[in-house]
């Protein structure tokens, strides 16, 4: 048996070529630091270099060819980085066979255990890579699976969970492996289901994202036409009918019996690839427009599928917006919800139902762009006028809502009382409508409508009684002199309030800005008053007399 321990240094030019892979990748480590904590942990602190040797070297060897190996996957190798990648996979199967080997002969019964069920991972994910023994890689997961059932029955509550964690890292693999071998076709919301963390996760989402087109491919071959609202549009290319077969699944599983259970978030996001899948087709239909020349029959095809692919995206759109509607509502009258997150504000469905109305008029406006409508098309027509209308009412009453929170009652009354009205109107519309729900909502509406009008109603009436009350209190403090506002700086040794009322929105006085002028004492001024009394002496007897020549004195 070979020691893992007398390998071969790495060549100068291998160094050399491993280098000039990732030139801008530079690792720090703490080289003494980590030497003397293997050492410490793994065996000598006691002076057993035998375990020191064999096992966590083996362990790490295998670890590392694993590593490299999902670095080349993770990467999207191509054929000769794919060749390379299964090396490494068999290298790690290698190593960890042989760790396998030897904590059966020097290790104890669970961690022989564990070593076995960490073997048939890495032998079950070689297999699964290769493609070519399903049945074995599903067999080795399975025992994968067995081993570590058993050991979270035991030990500590982080054993436990450790355990539980890889179980379900494993159990897609095996059902991959299952459908694979029974022939069966993935479901896109299983691809869906698969979005986790983990490295096993990343080890096959891009191959069932393979699958999933490849499926897709096969069964748009058979798709020749598109059908809307009672029309076929014929499909010539076939990256479009990928894409609408692919937006076409998301919806069945969006529509789907068992969508109640389904949260909120991933419904958003199979919504968001719904659309992704929309725009792809219709990106495809522009191009084929802008390639097809002058054949107006082609370019009358394109231009059909084009308004149907748009009028259903415009249809999806409502739908997500709907469900933003609705995750606000059940937020709306909550003061906290589980997450701690903030409560939804009145404004914000305000917003939403302003999208939802725009949203309805531009589809309405696409269908109606149609010189010959046919029946189907009428009716929808009908249909979203008619929602049109309700999401009116619906935007005045929280409209309303918001008034009443700023405590102005009577623009929330007349808010209130013609959100009432709307909801009437389109009741009257709808009374022999088939969609029973939309009749409940527009119901209830109406009832929340009365009975906050007459709320908003007492409310104004109950304030304006204690406005003469307000009034004479206000009035009794009056006075002639000037009108000083209290300021919270100016009384902290008191416990009023410098806030304004609640249902009003007057400023805070927390202190006067810019700051009063305050008095401060001057320098002195200096009078001399003495100096115009005072008799000096005369001293012009001790000045120095000037001495005249003889011309001078001639001259005078």
């Amino acid at each position: 048996m070979s020691k893992p321990a007398d390998q071969p240094p790495p060549s100068d030019m291998e160094v050399d070529a491993a280098a000039e892979e990732k030139p801008l990748v530079r690792f720090s480590i703490n080289v003494l630091e980590l030497m003397r904590e293997a050492q410490m942990q793994h065996g000598l602190r006691h002076g057993d270099y035998t375990r020191y040797r064999f096992l966590h070297i083996v362990f790490y060897m295998a670890e590392r060819a694993w590593s490299h190996a999902m670095e080349k996957k993770t990467a999207g190798p191509n054929a000769q980085q794919r060749i390379y990648m299964l090396g490494r996979f068999r290298k790690a199967v290698k190593w960890a066979t042989l760790f396998s080997h030897l904590c059966s002969l020097k290790g104890d019964s669970r961690t022989s255990l564990e070593a076995e069920a960490y073997a048939s991972y890495m032998k079950g994910t070689l297999l699964f890579e290769q493609e070519k023994n399903i049945e074995a890689a599903m067999t080795n997961f399975k025992n994968t699976r067995a081993v570590y059932e058993e050991l979270g029955k035991y030990g500590s509550i982080e054993n436990q969970l450790l355990c539980r964690q890889r179980i379900e890292e494993v159990e897609p693999m095996i059902g991959f492996c299952s459908r694979k071998l029974g022939g069966s076709a993935l479901q896109a919301h299983e691809l869906l289901d698969l979005e986790k963390e983990g490295p096993a996760y990343d080890l096959f989402k891009a191959k069932i994202e393979a699958v999933l087109s490849e499926t897709r491919s096969q069964q748009a071959a058979s798709m020749t036409e598109f059908s809307w609202l009672g029309r076929r549009f014929p499909i010539t290319n076939a990256k479009t009918r990928v894409s609408i077969l692919k937006a076409q699944q998301l919806e069945k599983d969006l529509n789907g019996a068992n969508t109640e259970s389904v949260p909120a978030d991933k419904k958003l996001g199979i919504f968001d690839k719904i659309f992704s899948a929309y725009h792809d087709a219709r990106s495809c239909i522009r191009n084929d427009l802008a390639s097809a020349g002058n054949a107006e029959n082609i370019r009358d095809e394109l231009n059909g599928l084009d308004k149907a692919v748009s009028a259903v995206l415009g249809f999806r759109t409502i739908e997500r917006n709907q469900l933003l509607v609705s995750i606000a509502k059940s937020k709306f009258t909550k003061h906290r919800d589980e997450k701690n997150e903030k409560i939804t504000k009145p404004e914000e469905l305000v917003r939403l139902y302003d999208l939802l109305i725009q949203n309805t008029t531009d589809l309405t406006d696409l269908i109606s762009s149609g010189r010959d409508k046919n029946k189907e098309e009428n009716t929808f027509i009908q249909e979203y006028e008619l929602k049109s209308l309700a999401f009116r009412a619906e935007r005045c009453f929280y409209l309303a809502k918001s008034y009443s929170s700023a405590g102005k009652r009577a623009e929330a009354y007349a808010l209130f009382c013609h959100a009432r009205s709307i909801t009437d109107s389109a009741l009257q519309q709808l009374t022999n409508s088939p969609d029973k729900a939309l009749v409940q909502d527009l119901k209830a509406l109406s009832d929340s409508c009365r009975s906050n009008s007459f709320i908003e109603h007492a409310t104004g009436i109950m304030e304006e009684e204690n406005v003469p009350e307000r009034l004479s209190k206000g009035v009794s403090t009056l006075s002639l002199g000037e009108r000083k506002e209290a300021f919270l700086l100016d009384m902290l040794e008191s416990y009023e309030s410098a806030l304004g009322e609640s249902n009003t929105k007057t400023p805070c006085h927390i202190a006067r800005f810019p700051p009063p002028f305050q008095s401060v004492p001057c320098n002195p001024i200096v009078l001399d008053m003495a100096y115009n009394a005072i008799e000096f002496p005369n001293i012009e007897n001790r000045m120095k007399k000037e001495k005249k020549g003889l011309l001078s004195r001639f001259w005078g």
